[in-house]
């Protein structure tokens, strides 16, 4: 929430530039992704094009999550979960793309204040302090990182020419569904100069989306009717192996 709305004073403030508005357009090769049975990850292909010179950073953000983070411990040769944090607000996928190194684009403070980077993500913990936070929270990333939820990569933005630009984004087998953003900022002489945002959608189809909707509409129905299922899935293959 306090990505978006840092963006949005920043369009707010470029828009009032008369030659803001025209310097950058930019575009998904598709606004949905469709989560099916045999969906394995997916890879959308973003272009525009720039009127003058500059660096270009992409920014790609999922929808926003409660994340509990547990801390195991071994105890008698058993391990156990023992201490907890959960954060508030953190983007269930999340992936930055530049033409080169962000530190050597712009300053930390610009890079902070968007919260472009990894390292600059504000993800905040119920109940705890920040320095309390910090092992959870860098245990988060790391797991988000490792699963593909957690991007950043360098040099992954290409040009072709003076004006156009490109580069596909990677989606692993878990994503999550819901609302993204596709955010664009071009960058000169380390200061963000243009910037434009763009939606994208994913969501389950078919079966999978029927099933989906029924277990967040009524869970508690879902719930025993799963029960159900198994209970009919083990006394059909009990029955069948008393007939072997």
């Amino acid at each position: 929430m306090l990505a978006r709305l840092s963006l949005l004073s920043l369009l707010l403030t470029l828009a009032l530039r008369p030659a803001a508005a025209q310097d950058l357009v930019a575009d998904l090769s598709s606004h949905l992704i469709a989560i099916t049975s045999s969906y394995a990850g997916a890879e959308l292909l973003l272009f525009g094009a720039r009127e003058e010179g500059g660096d270009v950073i992409v920014v790609v953000r999922g929808p926003p999550q409660r994340v509990m983070v547990r801390q195991k411990r071994r105890i008698g040769g058993i391990w156990i979960n023992r201490d907890s944090a959960a954060f508030v607000e953190v983007p269930g996928y999340y992936a930055v793309h530049a033409n080169r190194i962000l530190a050597d684009i712009a300053s930390a403070s610009v890079l902070a204040r968007q919260q472009i980077g990894v390292e600059n993500l504000i993800l905040e913990a119920e109940d705890i302090d920040t320095l309390e936070a910090m092992p959870f929270r860098e245990a988060l990333i790391r797991d988000h990182q490792k699963q593909g939820l957690f991007r950043e990569e360098s040099g992954k933005v290409a040009f072709l020419g003076n004006r156009l630009f490109r580069t596909k984004v990677q989606f692993p087998a878990k994503t999550p569904v819901g609302s993204y953003t596709a955010e664009i900022y071009v960058v000169r002489d380390g200061h963000i100069v243009s910037a434009l945002i763009t939606p994208l959608f994913v969501r389950k189809t078919g079966v999978e989306r029927a099933v989906f909707d029924f277990a967040h509409r009524q869970p508690a129905t879902y719930g025993l009717a799963a029960v159900l299922i198994a209970l009919a899935a083990g006394w059909l293959a009990g029955a069948v192996f008393r007939k072997v």
